[in-house]
């Protein structure tokens, strides 16, 4: 029996046995055959919304991302977290870059809307200064994720769907929130310096832009059993953003510097909306660090 795995920071191996993937992927096949005769959706987008919820709950309700929410903000932390970003993305946008005429990524080809690798330079930048190239190195976790993303890029372009998905659809659904929360806890410049990543300045409506994207997977023609590999390739995405943000959380034990906050609850921060987005009562738009993909928003 053969099996997919990852390594984790600490040397240690999550196995996931393909006879639990080959499970999976059959009780979905028939879930979606089964909603074709009763009218249920098989749409790309909502297979993907709706596949990936499970590992969606795993990453919004970690330590990190609770952290931020109760205003504890570590610019060590934060830094290292764009540092990620910035690799992750690059290799992304390279690939897309690549693939960018394949029939499964032009419906989703929107560079100059979505493309956050400048924006996350000019953030290194403000924090490391110009030599801020010279300064920087991929985690363990990152390099596994990074060369995920360059082995289906080359091998199964069409997979790249999903890391588009995971990522920029969780940039443009919770983004706003940290960079409220990390501008007004770290006191960073009014004139977003150190966050241009969170600020889409060739999108004028989040929520109309990700319709628009969500309209656009729905154009990709593939059949059922791509879009179940797709599901699967997403739910992986996830998997790989679980390692970054434990590596983030040993940083934020292990870091001397004193966590900055502002109190209990980052209400303050969000523009005078007080609901806790943890709370049932929140509609489902939930805070959590932009390293955890928030998707449903």
């Amino acid at each position: 029996l053969t099996s997919r795995s990852l390594v984790t920071p600490g040397g240690q191996m999550d196995r996931f046995p393909n006879i639990y993937i080959f499970i999976y992927t059959y009780i979905l096949l028939i879930i979606f055959i089964t909603s074709r005769s009763v009218g249920i959706s098989a749409d790309l987008s909502e297979m993907l919304l709706a596949g990936t919820k499970e590992s969606h709950t795993k990453t919004e309700i970690s330590q990190l991302g609770r952290d931020f929410y109760k205003g504890i903000v570590k610019k060590d932390v934060l830094k290292k977290g764009i540092e990620a970003l910035y690799f992750i993305y690059s290799a992304m946008e390279d690939e897309l870059e690549r693939n960018k005429d394949h029939p499964y990524i032009a419906p989703i080809y929107f560079p100059t809307e979505l493309y956050r690798r400048e924006a996350l330079a000019q953030d290194l930048q403000y924090f490391y200064g110009v030599d801020w190239e010279s300064l920087i190195s991929p985690s363990p976790a990152t390099t596994l994720w990074v060369k995920r993303i360059h082995e289906v890029g080359k091998k199964d372009p069409g997979m790249l769907v999903a890391h588009c998905y995971v990522r920029y659809i969780g940039d443009l659904s919770g983004g706003h929130l940290l960079n409220n929360v990390a501008k007004k806890v770290l006191r960073l410049p009014a004139t977003g310096d150190g966050l241009r990543f969170y600020q889409f300045e060739g999108i004028t409506s989040h929520k109309g832009f990700k319709q628009l994207y969500r309209s656009k997977l729905n154009e990709v023609d593939v059949e059922m059993e791509t879009k179940l590999s797709i599901v699967d390739e997403a739910i992986r995405a996830y998997d790989y953003s679980l390692l970054v943000i434990a590596e983030l959380e040993e940083i934020g034990k292990t870091s001397k510097e004193e966590a900055t906050g502002f109190g209990h609850s980052h209400a303050g921060a969000m523009g005078g909306e007080g609901k806790c987005p943890f709370s049932s009562g929140n509609t489902g738009k939930r805070f959590r660090i932009n390293l955890v993909p928030h998707t449903s928003g």
